[in-house]
């Protein structure tokens, strides 16, 4: 086990939504492309709304190249909602199928990195009320204006969480284990937020986590393969959305353990855990992981060719433990 000392703790460095304007992102792009994926499960009250001002604000003026939607096996309106808005709209069930039709949420954000073309991609959840692009721009600043950077995890306060940035996953089963065995991670602010992006050469080169461990997975995979150096994080302000019963954390806050544990002790874990609680039937919670998307010997999907003067370069799936796609950290 690793000591969580303070030495051994890395800064990531920190910065700021405002300091990245959309007319410094567009002079710092140059010839790199940027695609903004945002994964979808029952979010037809507030996609359209995301997409749109991503569009309107961002895909207009050149800063981002496509807008993508991977919609994981909605009931509602949300791939409707998106494509009206004026997203390209994927499903999750259409892509990859030799891996299976199954759903969850690093099954879509390991899909939507199939899919998409940008050298960057952002991601961003689809359940942020009163959205603003700052959380496109302030996570794009730093891959956009530091050539050494390459991942970038976004941070904000969240009033909903107690008035905390970091919620009730993040405080009581994240933090404390990445204390016991990553200690270098401990200064990332919220190692499970939602909202970041990274260099398409590094993402395509780790494996992705199907469920709601994938944020965590990705923090420890990159910076084992890559170094803790390049990984930045932006402070986003405010963030609203809706907060989860625990007993919808729970299972969510198992996956997080199975993964961080998985990632310090492979095989410690097993790949199914019955979460056992006294008043209510036991959940299944699988830890099930996609190959990088590197190692696919296939070609890449069709989809739309990003704006820019650069071309982009050339088991059933876990089942989702919550109803939605968004980690209520």
């Amino acid at each position: 086990m690793t000591s969580g000392s303070a030495s051994s703790r890395a800064s990531a460095p920190t910065r700021r939504h405002d300091e990245f304007p959309a007319a410094t992102l567009l002079d710092a792009k140059g010839r790199q492309t940027v695609s903004v994926c945002l994964p979808a499960r029952n979010e037809a009250a507030t996609v359209g709304a995301i997409v749109a001002a991503i569009r309107q604000d961002l895909l207009a003026t050149g800063v981002v190249d496509e807008i993508v939607v991977v919609d994981d096996h909605s009931s509602d309106d949300t791939a409707e909602e998106a494509r009206r808005a004026g997203a390209h709209v994927v499903h999750a069930a259409d892509v990859l199928t030799d891996f299976g039709r199954g759903h969850g949420k690093g099954e879509v954000l390991w899909k939507s990195l199939h899919v998409s073309r940008g050298d960057i991609v952002v991601w961003c959840d689809a359940d942020i009320r009163d959205f603003d692009v700052r959380f496109v721009r302030g996570v794009l600043g730093p891959l956009l204006t530091d050539p050494d950077c390459y991942f970038v995890k976004g941070h904000y306060h969240r009033p909903e969480a107690e008035g905390t940035g970091g919620g009730r996953v993040t405080e009581l089963v994240a933090r404390p284990l990445l204390s016991m065995f990553f200690p270098e991670l401990c200064g990332i602010i919220q190692p499970l937020s939602g909202e970041y992006g990274g260099r398409r050469a590094m993402l395509e080169a780790v494996p992705f986590v199907c469920g709601y461990g994938v944020d965590v997975g990705l923090l420890i995979d990159l910076s084992r393969r890559f170094g803790f150096d390049g990984i930045a994080q932006v402070d986003l302000d405010v963030r609203h959305h809706r907060n989860r019963p625990l007993d919808e954390l729970s299972p969510q806050a198992t996956a997080v353990a199975q993964t961080i544990l998985e990632r310090a002790h492979p095989g410690l874990v097993d790949q199914r855990v019955d979460l056992i609680r006294p008043d209510s039937e036991d959940t299944a919670v699988a830890f099930t992981e996609r190959p990088p998307i590197a190692s696919l010997e296939r070609g890449r999907a069709p989809g739309p060719k990003p704006r820019g003067t650069r071309a982009s370069r050339d088991d059933e799936g876990v089942a989702d433990q919550a109803a939605s796609n968004i980690f209520t950290t």
